[in-house]
């Protein structure tokens, strides 16, 4: 028999997961403006086309675990909780995290980077 005590507990972890304000990378945006296109979405991925031009960022958002490529390249401008670094990112780079609680980046390079981000459901 299920205790009380024990549905407080359960209740009470679950209402302690991390919550956030934040947008993901679909909904994020650079002055109103989208940077994201859905490729594609189905029950068990998300694709994602992120493309920036020189000047152009993402918002502060957070990110589910994914796999990203690098379709093509440049140079941003990255804050998180680590702080604010400069990082070039070389066409044909991928990486894969499990998760981001947030982050925001400005592509200070010259030319446009295009990503492929594919979240696993």
């Amino acid at each position: 028999m299920v205790k009380i005590c024990d549905i407080v507990l359960l209740f009470g972890l679950i209402s302690c997961q991390p919550k956030t304000n934040l947008p993901d990378p679909l909904l994020a945006g650079w002055n109103n403006q989208t940077v994201c296109d859905l490729i594609k979405e189905n029950e068990a991925v998300r694709v994602l086309k992120c493309t920036f031009p020189p000047g152009v960022g993402h918002e502060r958002h957070f990110h589910n675990a994914h796999f990203g490529y690098t379709l093509s390249g440049s140079t941003f401008r990255i804050k998180d909780t680590t702080g604010v670094r400069e990082i070039r990112v070389p066409t044909g780079t991928d990486f894969y995290n499990n998760g981001i609680e947030w982050h925001e980046v400005l592509n200070i390079g010259d030319s446009t980077a295009v990503f492929l981000i594919v979240e696993p459901k």
